[in-house]
C-alpha cells in the first residue's frame, strides 16, 4: 500500500511538472514512460525489502578473529555465528550449539546443530567449531585474551565438540558469544588457517571475503565504501523474524552528511546519531529515533610505564609515572560541562571504566571525583611540574560519539592547569593500529582515547585486556603483581562470593592507582525511516535477523 501510494504521489508530481512544459501527445508519452518504469519497479527484484545502513566507520576486517572491535563485530554477526549468541536483551541463547553440559570442572561438551550449511553450500561439522575456537585462541588473533582459559577444542564426532579449560571457567559461555565459526576447509583452501596481524598492516583473503552460516551473506565488498549483504535462503534459522532481503552498508564518517543522507532518503538507518541532530531527526514525520544506555565507557589512557614520554618536553623521566600527575589530569576534567556542551546531555559521567550492568560495577565506584583545577595545579607542583608539561593526545575522529570534539574540549581543560596537549586525531583504523603497535617509526602513544564495551558483562573481560600485565590492550603499561594474581584467580573461581570479592579488590587497586581517566558512559541513539524497525540493543549492535 505504501509503495502504491508513493507511486501515485510521484505520478501526480511528474504530471504537474511536465504539464508546464509539454502539451498533448508529448505529455501523454512522457507520463506513459514514467508509469511503465514505476510499474515495472513494483515487480523488479530491485524493489525487494532492502535497508541502507550507515555508521561513521566500516568494519576493519571480515576476518572474524583479527580485530576485537565493535563495528567489526557488527558486520561479522550478520554473516557468522557462534556456539551461543547474545539476544536482543543480551541474554545468552543457543545458536550453532543446541545444548551443552559440563562433564568435569574443566570440560564442556557442546551438541552441534544438524543441517547447518555455510554460504558456499558445505555442511557445518564439529570439526569447523573446534578449528575456529583454536584459530581464535592462537596469535595473532585479537581474541586471545578473551578465551585464554581454553586449553583445547576437539571434535568428538561430527556433531559433538569438547572444550577443555585451564581449570573451571564460570563465564565461558559469555566469552564464546564473541567467537565466530568459520569453515575449516574454506579457510585452509584460501590460506587463512590462522588469523593475520591486522595491527602490523598485514592482510589476507579472509580479510575481504566471508563464508559463514548466518542469515545474510556478503555478495559485494569495497572497504570503507560499500558492503552488500543478501539474505541467505538456506539459513537454518527462523527467517519469519525478519523481512529484509538485502542490506547495504554505506559508511559515512561526516556526521552532517550522514544525517542529511538519512533525511533525504539516501540511507534508511544509522546506529550512530550525532547528538546535536537528535531533535532535528525527531521533528521529521518520516523518521524516528530510539535511545538506550550503552554498554560502553570512554576513557583516556596515559603511559605510566615508559621511562620517558615520546611527545613531551620533559626528558629523562615520565610525568605520568607519578600518580599525582594522573590525579591532576583527572581533577582537570569537567565532565558535566562536556556532557552539557559537547554531548547535549547524551552521556553519563563515569568514575569507573566499565558500564552499569557489568559485574563489578557499582554506583559508588561510578561516582566521579570532583572537578577541581586548583587541586590539579597543586598536585602538579607537588610532583615537580609547577609549570606543567607538554604531551600529545591521540584521538579517533570516526569511532565514538563526538570523539574528536571530546578531545578538543579536554585539551582546553588541561590547558587551564598548565598541561599543553597537542591533538592528533585520525580515522579509527589508523588510531587503533598506532595505539596498539606504534606508528610507522615505532613510536607508541603517550596518551590516547579508547572506548570499551564488555560483551561478557563481567569485569574479568576489562582486566584481561586493559589491566593484566600481558593484556593486549594494556598500552598504559600498568603492572601490578596482585592484580595479575586476581585476574588469574577470578578466571577460574566458581564461588560467586569469593569471585566478586576478587573483582572488588582489583577495582580498589586500579581505581586508587588512577590507571585510566574515565570520561563517560555512552548512550545509544539510532535513527531510521519510520517504516524501518531494527531493535535497539545496549551494545549498539544491530541484529537485522530481527
Amino acid at each position: 500500500i505504501l509503495i502504491i501510494l508513493n507511486i501515485s504521489i510521484e505520478v501526480v508530481r511528474v504530471y504537474h511538472k511536465f504539464s508546464n512544459f509539454y502539451g498533448g501527445n508529448n505529455m501523454k508519452k512522457t507520463l506513459s514512460i514514467v508509469l511503465a518504469l514505476l510499474i515495472t519497479s513494483i515487480f523488479s527484484p530491485a524493489f525487494a525489502n532492502s535497508i541502507k545502513w550507515s555508521m561513521p566507520g566500516d568494519s576493519l576486517t571480515l576476518d572474524p578473529h583479527a580485530q576485537n572491535e565493535g563495528p567489526t563485530h557488527m558486520v561479522s554477526r550478520q554473516v557468522y555465528e557462534g556456539l551461543v549468541t547474545p539476544g536482543i536483551s543480551m541474554e545468552i541463547l543457543p545458536q550453532l550449539a543446541e545444548s551443552w553440559e559440563t562433564t568435569a570442572d574443566d570440560t564442556w561438551v557442546f551438541n552441534i546443530r544438524k543441517g547447518v550449511k555455510f554460504h558456499d553450500g558445505s555442511s557445518l561439522t564439529a570439526s569447523d567449531i573446534a578449528f575456529s575456537i583454536n584459530r581464535a585462541k592462537t596469535a595473532p588473533s585479537d581474541m586471545v585474551d578473551l578465551i585464554k582459559s581454553i586449553k583445547s577444542a576437539t571434535a568428538i564426532d561430527d556433531h559433538t565438540v569438547e572444550v577443555k579449560t585451564d581449570g573451571p571457567n564460570p563465564i565461558l559461555l559469555n566469552q564464546l558469544t564473541q567467537i565466530f565459526v568459520m569453515s575449516e576447509a574454506w579457510a585452509k583452501a584460501n590460506n587463512c588457517e590462522v588469523s593475520y596481524n591486522w595491527d602490523a598492516g598485514e592482510t589476507s583473503y579472509c580479510a575481504s571475503n566471508a563464508n559463514g552460516t548466518g542469515p545474510f551473506k556478503i555478495t559485494f565488498r569495497e572497504q570503507d565504501v560499500r558492503t552488500v549483504f543478501e539474505k541467505n535462503n538456506d539459513w537454518w534459522g527462523d527467517d519469519s523474524t525478519f523481512n529484509v532481503d538485502k542490506i547495504e552498508l554505506l559508511p559515512i564518517s561526516n556526521d552532517a552528511t550522514r544525517v542529511a543522507a538519512l533525511l533525504s532518503g539516501e540511507i534508511d538507518y544509522t546506529n550512530v546519531v550525532p547528538v546535536q541532530d537528535i531533535e532535528r531527526i525527531k521533528s521529521s514525520s518520516g523518521h524516528g529515533v530510539k535511545m538506550t544506555p550503552q554498554n560502553r565507557t570512554i576513557f583516556f589512557g596515559m603511559d605510566q610505564g615508559s621511562a620517558e614520554l615520546n611527545s613531551s618536553n620533559i626528558k629523562g623521566k615520565n610525568p605520568f609515572a607519578d600518580k599525582r600527575v594522573r590525579l591532576a589530569m583527572y581533577h582537570a576534567l569537567d565532565m558535566d560541562a562536556i556532557k552539557d556542551k559537547v554531548m547535549r546531555g547524551q552521556s553519563v559521567p563515569a568514575g569507573i571504566i566499565t558500564a552499569p550492568g557489568v559485574n563489578g560495577h557499582t554506583a559508588e565506584r561510578d561516582q566521579r571525583m570532583p572537578y577541581d583545577p586548583e587541586m590539579s595545579k597543586k598536585l602538579l607542583a607537588d610532583a615537580g611540574y609547577p609549570d606543567g608539561f607538554s604531551v600529545t593526545l591521540d584521538c579517533p575522529n570516526d569511532r565514538y560519539i563526538n570523539d574528536e570534539a571530546i578531545c578538543v574540549a579536554a585539551i582546553g581543560m588541561f590547558a587551564k592547569i598548565g598541561v599543553d596537549v597537542t591533538l592528533d586525531a585520525k580515522t579509527k583504523s589508523q588510531h587503533f593500529s598506532e595505539v596498539k603497535e606504534g606508528d610507522a617509526n615505532g613510536m607508541t602513544s603517550d596518551m590516547y582515547m579508547l572506548g570499551w564495551g564488555v560483551p561478557t558483562f563481567d569485569s574479568h573481560y576489562v582486566y584481561s585486556y586493559l589491566f593484566d600485565s600481558a593484556g593486549s590492550w594494556n598500552k598504559v603499561n600498568f603492572s601490578n603483581a596482585r592484580v595479575d594474581e586476581l585476574v588469574a584467580s577470578m578466571g577460574v573461581e566458581t564461588d560467586l562470593d569469593k569471585r566478586n570479592a576478587m573483582i572488588a579488590e582489583a577495582w580498589d587497586i586500579t581505581q586508587d592507582d588512577v590507571t585510566y581517566l574515565p570520561l563517560h558512559h555512552q548512550v545509544v541513539n539510532q535513527a531510521s525511516k519510520s517504516n524501518v524497525d531494527v531493535p535497539i540493543r545496549m551494545n549498539n549492535e544491530p541484529l537485522f535477523r530481527f
